[in-house]
């Protein structure tokens, strides 16, 4: 029987950015769906980046990551969203033909030598802990420590077919115990109507990971045939803006046009006289405790109960292929029964006579305490067992591939015997992902805003190559063709700001002076504009990343340092910070407990 390097266990989109960055450093992997056809899906939304997502796609791509490409690829609509506002919050956003995005992930994962693909239910986690019923713990290397954690071996199929792997990363979205809501009606299924992972979840919990109970949803697809657009407002693409990735040869081509519309007051009158019959709004037993869903994304009855002085919400109709006619209702997330549904589509202007091709729904799965994982998105109770995507407690298909990426990495690594590969706050968006998961921890659904990001006037969309394609070089991820055009990037860049006179910089500023591509203009305008703050921001950074040097050893007692308040200790005991300023950020510590801890390891440096 043929071992691997690392199993993927779901093919999400965190999922193939893991199976594809773990191949791409070299390691035999096997990624397992529960079925081919959802490689990649866009289950929910039609649409790739958005505010603060479309950095994390930067950065991804920036590393070496597979999201940005596609995306490119099959955008059908692209769009600069906060393009009034400063250069910080920029954001890509772009119409994804759903079933070319899919089937061009898909084929690009099959031409890739070392991935194999299999469909197939993953049931049990395989662990050295667990030997003939007996604990079996093997010390063995985390980053250069010993340690007493159980370590991967193999995962088990439906089937009963074992596999033999070194590491293991579970993305299973939100297909685990998933159930789908609509009014009365469940049913075990996964988005979409996929198949739901209903036996892995025993197993993780079996390891002593804690799950919890979240929940998202979808709003319904309508027939565009039979939408009034001439009651909408056209929302156009924007052209000649920078793409996602850095390697695309050409700026994305406008090929439909998306349309907004709006709530009423007819609207929200049938959703209050109805909403005692959705799901989200029921009495449910302890047995089955309610999803936590999105602040951020709330389900359509959700705005019209939390915010009843909102005479409209905003609608957008955006269209989910060039090969269908659906069009996704963004903004219409629902849970409530079909008939009820029908009638709210008919309230809506240019909806009036409107078909609607799927019903919306909500959908509640279990997702992992992401306050169990290290930084690299390993979990702390057993080496090579890795965690990305919505499984950790985060939502969006960004979010997923960046964890994704990450993860993938180390689990390679990790195989390798090579020491785990991290991200700091100070030089990417996924750096204050991962940091917010592993740190403080999420209580619903985690969303990336720009506002999260301490330095984001530094972490931009444009520069994002700047920041990572080194490192991504040195991990091994970037190939020579995207480090040719990166080093030819940075040239033109350095002799721009060697050359570029007074006047040359006005008209820059005064958008006289748009030649160059979109995303080296955006560099250049950017720190011509806001060079001060650029160096107060460095310095900031300078100071976070002093912080950050100062190791803490993982086998510190904090019970037995003498200053530190009882929660403190529990705290720091949970988390088990890997430096000084990971300790700042955990909530309950002050800086009177670091001070403390500052103390402590001057006496006992690492």
């Amino acid at each position: 029987m043929k071992s691997y390097d690392v199993v993927v266990v779901g093919a999400g989109h965190a999922g193939c950015e893991s199976a594809f960055s773990a191949a791409r450093l070299g390691g035999e992997v096997l990624l397992l769906t529960m079925n081919l056809d959802s490689i990649a899906y866009l289950a929910c939304n039609p649409s790739i980046g958005g505010t603060a997502k479309g950095h994390l796609v930067c950065e991804i791509d920036a590393l070496g990551g597979l999201m940005g490409i596609i995306a490119d690829k099959t955008a059908i609509q692209i769009r600069m969203l906060n393009s009034a506002k400063g250069a910080a919050v920029f954001s890509l956003r772009a119409q994804a033909d759903k079933i070319k995005y899919h089937n061009t992930m898909k084929q690009t994962l099959e031409n890739i030598e070392n991935i194999t693909i299999k469909q197939a239910e993953v049931t049990e986690i395989f662990t050295t802990s667990i030997h003939r019923g007996k604990q079996c713990y093997v010390a063995i290397s985390r980053d250069n420590e010993t340690t007493n954690y159980p370590k991967i071996t193999g995962v088990k199929l439906s089937t009963g077919e074992i596999i033999n792997c070194k590491s293991v990363v579970i993305a299973t979205g939100t297909y685990l115990n998933s159930v789908i809501l609509k009014g009365d009606r469940r049913e075990n299924a996964g988005p979409a109507g996929f198949a739901s992972s209903q036996h892995l979840a025993k197993s993780l919990t079996n390891l002593g990971i804690e799950l919890r109970r979240f929940k998202t949803g979808t709003p319904p697809r309508v027939n565009s045939r039979t939408i009034n657009f001439d009651k909408t407002i056209e929302q156009p693409g924007d052209d000649g803006i920078q793409t996602f990735s850095f390697v695309s040869k050409r700026p994305t081509k406008n090929k439909v046009l998306c349309h907004l519309t709006y709530t009423n007051h007819k609207t929200h009158e049938i959703i209050r006289n109805n909403v005692h019959l959705s799901p989200s709004y029921k009495d449910r037993s302890k047995d089955d405790p309610r999803g936590i869903g999105a602040r951020y994304c709330p389900s359509i009855e959700d705005k019209i109960m939390r915010f009843p002085d909102r005479e409209r919400h905003q609608l957008f109709l955006e269209p989910e292929s060039l090969s269908t006619n659906e069009i996704y209702v963004q903004g219409l997330s629902t849970s409530l029964p079909p008939d009820i549904q029908q009638s709210i589509v008919h309230s809506i202007d240019g909806m009036e006579n409107a078909q609607i091709m799927r019903d919306a729904y909500a959908i509640e799965y279990n997702c992992i305490n992401s306050l169990q994982l290290t930084p690299s998105l390993e979990y702390k109770g057993c080496d090579g067992l890795f965690f990305a995507g919505q499984i950790n407690g985060t939502s969006g298909y960004e979010e997923a591939a960046a964890q994704g990426l990450i993860a993938g990495i180390n689990a390679s690594l990790y195989s390798s015997n090579k020491d785990r590969f991290t991200l700091s706050r100070t030089n990417s968006y996924i750096g204050v992902l991962i940091d917010d998961l592993v740190t403080v921890g999420t209580e619903e659904p985690y969303r990336m805003f720009s506002s999260r990001a301490e330095h984001r006037l530094y972490l931009r969309q444009d520069n994002a190559d700047t920041r990572l394609t080194p490192i991504g070089r040195e991990i091994g991820l970037v190939d020579d063709n995207r480090w040719r055009i990166f080093n030819k990037k940075q040239r033109v860049l350095d002799n721009l700001r060697d050359s570029l006179t007074q006047r040359q910089k006005l008209e820059i500023t005064q958008g006289k002076i748009t030649k160059l591509d979109a995303d080296i203009n955006n560099t250049i305008l950017t720190e011509i504009k806001y060079g001060g703050y650029l160096k107060r921001e460095q310095s900031k950074i300078a100071e976070a990343k002093r912080c950050e040097s100062t190791a803490i050893p993982q086998n510190i007692d904090y019970t037995q340092i003498k200053g530190l308040r009882k929660e403190s200790q529990q705290k720091l005991a949970q988390i088990q910070p890997q430096n000084i300023g990971q300790a700042g950020r955990i909530s309950g510590v002050t800086p009177a407990d670091i001070n403390v801890l500052l103390i402590y390891l001057k006496k006992n440096p690492v």
